[in-house]
């Protein structure tokens, strides 16, 4: 079930990575046009702040594929020398102290849009963006890797539990230098 489950979620948050790349690709050809038009003394504007937008949401939507995609940077001085069963419960520690973390940071990241809302808040630039239209869907990414996170975690957790310490590797295990040379 669990391994049912995140292989589920590995094609979900690749269908969304796909939208995201799609979304930067868009934004990369509007620069891109942008910067051509400047030569004929034409432009756009704006396009940095718009930009900086895409980057924070393909960040706060990214962080989902790259973990389901083992992808997050881990030290594993300790884990690597030790068997199957000590890996498993690092792999599960590390998971549960990311967990932790992001939780930690959708929680906080909710006072930035609801003040934006509350407020309403546009950008100190000459698009003056409200604020709401990017901080909503960049919230909405960090929730999304918050509950990704605790999805990841307990299934790791469930299989740790029943003895199948094993099965946690190809998708809470650290991706390793050596395996790749």
């Amino acid at each position: 079930m669990e391994l049912a489950l995140i292989d589920k979620l590995r094609r979900l948050n690749r269908l969304i990575a796909l939208i995201v790349g799609v979304g930067l690709l868009g934004v990369a050809a509007f620069v891109v046009l942008d910067i051509a038009m400047r030569q004929f003394s034409e432009g756009f504007g704006g396009t940095d702040e718009i930009a900086g937008y895409a980057m924070a949401l393909a960040t706060a939507w990214g962080m989902s594929f790259a973990l389901l995609e083992m992808g997050h940077v881990r030290i594993d001085l300790l884990r690597s020398r030790t068997g199957t069963t000590a890996k498993a419960l690092f792999d599960v520690f590390a998971m549960i102290c990311m967990s932790g973390v992001v939780v930690m940071v959708a929680i906080k990241s909710w006072s930035v849009v609801e003040r934006a809302l509350t407020n309403g808040s546009r950008a100190n630039t000459p698009l003056e963006t409200p604020l709401i239209w990017v901080q909503a869907p960049w919230f909405a990414g960090w929730v999304w890797f918050a509950i990704m996170s605790c999805l990841v975690t307990l299934c790791a957790l469930s299989l740790v539990l029943r003895g199948r310490f094993a099965e946690t590797e190809p998708f809470v295990g650290a991706f390793s230098e050596q395996d790749s040379l």
